[in-house]
């Protein structure tokens, strides 16, 4: 799903693309109920399959071009009704496929060879959250919509980056990030998670002076022939949801990991990306051999530049990761294993609305510790389990909205990037490793398997899950002796965390908290303490830091470890903040700098914060004045409702 380049002294590899596997059948569900983040009726009309068309322009920052729908009627007397958020609409026509067009793979991104008729089409009133209906009347018969238009430099769901944005600084850059919400502002479609759909899609780059060698790259099958110069072509066989189709254009190299996974990234940044993602190949058999075949046929990794607001993104058959992850040691490599793991929770069994998230981001946290479990041991994925569960902790400390301390969160009227918490992943692991220790791996397992088998590329809510769960597992087998009974309605519908759950332990953070406990005693801490330490230990003791520790300490701790010299971004950002909540002056350059080059919300938002209630609010807004325009829209709206308040 993205559009990259290649450079001129690496040639375009062939590998990735030889030889795709036929496309795969599939059934193609929707959920018929109320999205409410949606104006879609798809229970009415809704479309299966998009044909898209554009032409990238770096000096406009737009993408011009067409989308071709092709629709099923349910109803013969209603409207198409689409979701678009900004989008300059040129004109609208209908047309009808027909019976031979729908032999061999659909293939609707040119539909010149047509003949189409100008529609009847209106736009609803501009709302600040679902953007505007699209409602367009069609014929008796007609079953294709043609769609041309234009989006706008504002575009919440892109981001056109300056060269000295990127980690080259040599060649602008364009990404995507639809989720939740934001596909609308780049295409017109049914921005829904319970509607999934196939598509083709042709991306024009025209040649630059400046970097003739850009071409686009999509997560999806690449065509050969790849088309005149300057243009690519793509076939997704596999229906998913508007938010994960995905764009991307910049200057990248591409590194093969293995024989169906490999790495994209800016030539700087390559061989780095490609050591540190070496266990890529290992992930996808660990996991296939708890929940079944990789139905994607391949996993290839893009490493953003640093502005990207998440730590990844789950496009199918290509992530999107943050450079912030490159620590040199594979200790972050877990963000992988989540990505990785979307590939059966998430982006195979969708959640059909943005408020049963738990639905994708829980199971998906589940089945990345077990991931890591499977190639770096028990220890470590009990460490990452117990940050983990901090994080749970502090979130459900700061939620603005008490009633997000469930895993069905009401988002009624409200932004669905305000359910995007730890509530829906660690909370929602929780409630499955509940489920894990009450009946057993060995059934729990196969049980997690029927339910992916059963579900294959279907958008569900909790009730499905809820009805699984009796029917799979509670009515089929009891509980382990003195293991709970499933408790679905405690875990989904009431909040906070239920009494007795599962509580992960560590015993490489005992040897931490013993030097926690010294630090608070006034002993200082030595190399020879942290001997073998790995930086999830790190982590556990900046977390832990006593409250009342001497400044001199944490002088101390910085000029033994280099704490503000860290390449670890996670320690650095913990660091960074115990520095701004405790005074520690010495992190200030660092702090600017580091808010001034790094995109990503999980690691900004805290650091706004901690300079908020450090007093510090006239150099939270001054930088974050000269930092704003680097962020991504996403990021951007939630720092400007904190500095807001």
């Amino acid at each position: 799903m993205v559009v990259m380049s290649l450079v001129a002294c690496r040639p375009a590899p062939t590998k990735p693309y030889e030889h795709p596997p036929p496309p795969i059948s599939v059934e193609i569900s929707t959920v018929t109920g109320s999205d409410p983040h949606s104006y879609a009726r798809p229970d009415l009309v809704v479309v299966r399959h998009m044909g898209l068309h554009w032409t990238v322009s770096f000096e406009e920052q737009r993408l011009a071009g067409s989308a071709v729908l092709w629709v099923e009627r349910h109803d013969p007397e209603a409207p198409l009704r689409l979701d678009s958020r900004d989008l300059e609409i040129d004109t609208i026509e209908t047309s009808t496929l027909g019976e031979n067009g729908r032999d061999g793979p659909m293939r609707l991104a040119d539909g010149s060879d047509r003949a189409w008729a100008e529609a009847s089409w209106s736009r609803g009133a501009r709302d600040p959250i679902l953007g505007e209906a699209l409602e367009i009347s069609l014929p008796p018969g007609a079953d294709l919509v043609r769609v041309r238009y234009r989006t706008v430099p504002q575009a919440t769901g892109l981001q056109w980056l300056l060269p000295e944005q990127t980690a080259d600084g040599t060649d602008p850059f364009l990404y995507s990030q639809s989720q939740a919400i934001h596909a609308r502002s780049w295409i017109p479609c049914q921005d829904s998670p319970g509607v999934r759909v196939t598509y083709d899609a042709v991306v024009r780059v025209p040649p630059s002076e400046a970097s003739a060698d850009r071409v686009a790259l999509m997560s999806a099958q690449r065509r050969d022939p790849a088309g005149p110069p300057g243009e690519t072509r793509f076939d997704m066989p596999q229906p998913v949801p508007a938010y994960l189709m995905a764009l991307a254009v910049g200057r990248v190299e591409f590194e093969p990991l293995g024989d169906r996974s490999g790495v994209w990234a800016e030539p700087s940044m390559r061989a780095r990306a490609a050591a540190e993602f070496a266990d890529t190949e290992r992930m996808m058999a660990a996991a296939e051999s708890l929940y079944g075949p990789y139905r994607w046929e391949r996993y290839d990794v893009l490493v953003l530049p640093p502005a990207f607001p998440f730590g990844g993104m789950e496009n199918p058959r290509l992530t999107f990761v943050t450079p912030t992850i490159l620590a040199g040691d594979r200790s972050l490599v877990s963000l992988v294993a989540h990505e990785l793991a979307h590939s059966w929770s998430g982006n195979l069994v969708t959640n059909a609305t943005w408020e049963d998230l738990w639905l994708n981001e829980g199971f998906t946290v589940y089945i990345e510790r077990r991931i890591v479990e499977a190639l770096y041991g028990v220890a470590r994925a009990e460490m990452e389990a117990v940050l983990g569960r901090q994080d749970l902790a502090e979130a459900l400390a700061d939620l603005p909205e008490p009633g997000d301390a469930r895993l069905h969160v009401d988002l009624r009227g409200r932004d669905p990037d305000e359910g995007l918490s730890d509530v829906a992943y660690e909370k929602g692991a929780l409630f499955l490793r509940e489920l894990e220790h009450a009946y057993g791996r060995d059934v729990f397992d196969p049980f997690l398997r029927r339910w992916f088998d059963q579900h294959a590329f279907t958008s569900v809510d909790s009730q499905r899950f809820e009805a699984f769960l009796q029917a799979e597992l509670v009515q089929r087998v009891q509980p382990r002796a003195g293991g709970p009974a499933a408790r679905p309605q405690a875990w989904i519908y009431e909040r906070g965390i239920p009494k007795g759950a599962p509580q992960p332990r560590s015993d490489a953070f005992v040897r931490v908290d013993e030097r926690l406990r010294a630090l608070g005693q006034g002993i200082g801490l030595r190399p020879s303490d942290t001997e073998g330490w790995t930086p999830h230990q790190w982590l556990h003791l900046l977390r832990g830091l006593p409250a009342g520790l001497p400044a001199d300490a944490l002088v101390q701790l910085d000029q033994t470890f280099s704490l503000t010299d860290s390449g670890n971004y996670e320690i650095l950002a913990q660091w960074l903040e115990v520095g701004v909540l405790r005074g520690y002056a010495p992190v200030d350059a660092r702090l600017e700098r580091f808010l001034r080059t790094v995109g990503r919300r999980k690691f900004l938002m805290p650091l706004y914060r901690a300079l908020l209630q450090a007093g510090r609010r006239e150099d939270a807004v001054r930088i974050y004045g000269q930092a704003r325009a680097g962020y991504h829209p996403i990021t951007q709206h939630s720092l400007d409702l904190l500095l807001e308040k």
